[in-house]
């Protein structure tokens, strides 16, 4: 690994760790609310590591326990103008906000960072995020809290989205799955990191300041993050590649195998955007039986992945298990998603075996939840779903790739991503049962989403060692029952060799976008 690929991946993955910070505030926020906030019954919820547990009737997944009031600060006294236990209500609305601010970045994000590159809006962005955090601690209303928030969840997906360019693209061909795995690791031991963090926070003003200022002050290590060599070079950057080609013979030899790659991605691209003034048109397409079954699969796939995952999420305290454990529990339960790339068995295969695991794990839950079931024993469960609906988006986002046509491909994409995003939302408005706990309709929907998919994971073909459909035609000459070789499993990859370049007069316009990576 050269030079430049280091800095690239452990800035990115010191990025990705503070992500989750300010992604799960609004979780934190509710349980801080909750414990330093006056109540009228003069009792608050206990301030230790287990956190607050919502109060319970009959139902295992939460429990009540009465203790005395904690003092609290300025910014959470009711005899205060500004006091934030006088707008708690409003605080249900962050988790909604947040997710129009995912769904809004995921629609300028790809634009944005094609235009102006993907470093300038990555530090663009991770500086914003970080000073948005300490907004609230300083200026603690309502309307303003919301409004950080939306900023905030735009930022995040613009960095989600540049930050998975930038590794996919320094990464070589034969090792490109490792980046969609290796950032959400990082993201797992962040979700770690901040339980403790916001547990250690006694009050509002505390909590904002210490989720946000290791963000600050880590900000000028991003500035050796380097561009992207795809996007210099379409931009015919040709003095910055030397420049990174010169630092050492280790990033010279990378870098041409990079551009290698780069330069044959764009002359069949140059192809494809020539040969589209013969083809039908992209309309004609999209409208084609095979394209629209495609797309309504993956579509249905990306929304049930967002319910079952967010779902999960954003109600990890509902399980009779303190917030802030919970919490810790959740980022842990993630970290296996590392071990994805090893698995060799087909894109369909452990598509569909995800799904299955998912689906069952949560309905496994539900059953348990119902009948009284250790809570930790539930919330293992949950998590064990949560793990494999995961890996089961990881896998997508190149299997989305992978299955729709050169002239249709960025679009089908969007369309996926955006469902994912419709899912992330539509997540946020289901209510909780009246105990606190995740609702008996909502468990059976992040239960059933998985398993229907797994279902229609049997109408898609295998892609795997299959190479990129540019027509219809390469389309439906994809094995559509494939079986997985189990000794593909350990099958090792052949290495990319360099070719001597030919000179490519590029186009004005060659039509390759940023793909959106609906992970967060």
């Amino acid at each position: 690994m050269s030079p430049l690929q280091l800095s690239v991946y452990w800035r990115l993955a010191l990025l990705f760790f503070f992500t989750p910070f300010l992604f799960f505030l609004d979780i934190f926020t509710a349980a801080i609310a909750d414990r330093t906030c006056r109540h009228n019954n003069g009792t608050g919820a206990s301030p230790s590591w287990l956190g607050t547990i919502p109060p319970s009737t009959d139902n295992n997944q939460s429990q009540y326990e009465e203790v005395p009031e904690l003092s609290a600060d300025w910014r959470t006294d009711e005899s205060q103008v500004h006091s934030v236990c006088s707008w708690t209500d409003w605080l249900s609305y962050g988790q909604t906000v947040y997710m129009v601010g995912l769904l809004l970045g995921s629609l300028v994000g790809g634009a944005i960072s094609d235009r102006y590159g993907k470093r300038p809006v990555l530090l663009a962005c991770a500086c914003v995020q970080a000073f948005c955090g300490l907004v609230p601690a300083m200026f603690p209303q309502p309307l303003l809290f919301l409004a950080i928030r939306c900023l905030t969840a735009v930022c995040c997906c613009c960095i989600n989205i540049c930050a998975f360019s930038l590794a996919v693209e320094w990464t070589l061909p034969a090792a490109r799955l490792w980046p969609p795995a290796f950032l959400p690791f990082c993201f797992s031991l962040g979700t770690m990191g901040g339980a403790p963090l916001a547990w250690l926070s006694p009050s509002w003003t505390y909590l904002h300041l210490l989720l946000a200022l290791p963000q600050i002050v880590c900000l000028p290590l991003y500035l050796g993050i380097p561009e992207s060599p795809r996007w210099l070079l379409l931009q015919r950057r040709k003095d910055v590649l030397e420049g990174y080609r010169s630092n050492s013979p280790a990033d010279q030899k990378c870098l041409d195998l990079l551009l290698d790659s780069a330069w044959s991605d764009l002359h069949k691209a140059s192809e494809a955007q020539t040969a589209r003034g013969h083809a039908p048109s992209d309309i004609t397409h999209l409208r084609h039986p095979t394209i629209l079954l495609r797309l309504f699969v993956m579509s249905f796939l990306s929304a049930a992945t967002a319910l079952t995952y967010y779902g999960i999420c954003l109600n990890i305290g509902s399980f009779g298990v303190g917030v802030y454990a919970a919490q810790f529990f959740s980022g842990l339960s993630e970290a296996p998603c590392l071990l994805v790339p090893l698995i060799r068995i087909g894109r369909r295969l452990i598509s569909m075996l995800a799904m299955f695991l998912s689906g069952t794990a949560c309905l496994v839950s539900l059953l348990l939840s119902r009948y009284d079931g250790t809570p930790a024993l539930v919330m293992s469960l949950a998590l064990l779903g949560k793990l494999c609906i995961l890996a089961a988006t990881f896998i997508s986002v190149l299997y989305c790739i992978e299955l729709f046509p050169t002239g249709v491909r960025q679009l089908c994409i969007s369309l996926v991503n955006l469902s994912y995003r419709l899912g992330c939302l539509v997540t946020t408005f289901v209510p909780p049962s009246p105990s606190g706990a995740i609702s008996l309709a909502a468990m059976i929907v992040y239960s059933s989403g998985p398993m229907v998919g797994c279902g229609l994971c049997l109408l898609l073909p295998e892609t795997s060692r299959v190479p990129l459909p540019d027509s219809l035609e390469d389309c439906n000459r994809q094995p559509k029952n494939q079986p997985a070789s189990m000794g593909a499993l350990w099958r090792p990859r052949k290495p990319v060799s360099s070719q001597p370049r030919t000179e490519l007069v590029l186009p004005e316009k060659v039509d390759i976008q940023t793909p959106n990576m609906p992970f967060l």
